[in-house]
């Protein structure tokens, strides 16, 4: 039986290191390539607040749907740097769009 074995192994164990390592290289590099791209295709936010009160926002972010998500996603930055994803459809969240917005065209 360990004749049998011996026999079926290549006579050149160089060889099939190099062709081991070529195809975890290449499997590797096929895995990181893909690895970037399902991360940019979801939604960012998972879970969504109703309201927050708009002196602790900085900034809001807007994104429509499209290839990454199929919802609207409203992302607004905190003056303390976290970000919060509010509900889109939430009356006091369409208030503070508005109001951010209003802002931005007077300035």
């Amino acid at each position: 039986m360990a004749c049998a074995a011996l026999s079926a192994a290549p006579s050149n164990p160089r060889l099939l290191r190099v062709a081991l390592l070529l195809l975890l290289l290449v499997a590797a590099g096929r895995r990181a390539a893909g690895a970037s791209v399902a991360t940019e295709l979801r939604c960012q936010c998972l879970q969504t607040l109703q309201g927050i009160h708009p002196k602790n926002i900085q900034s809001v972010n807007v994104k429509s749907p499209g290839p990454h998500c199929a919802q609207t996603e409203v992302i607004a930055t905190l003056k303390n740097g976290q970000k919060a994803c509010l509900n889109p459809t939430s009356p006091i969240v369409k208030k503070i769009i508005e109001k951010m917005l209003n802002s931005d065209k007077s300035n």
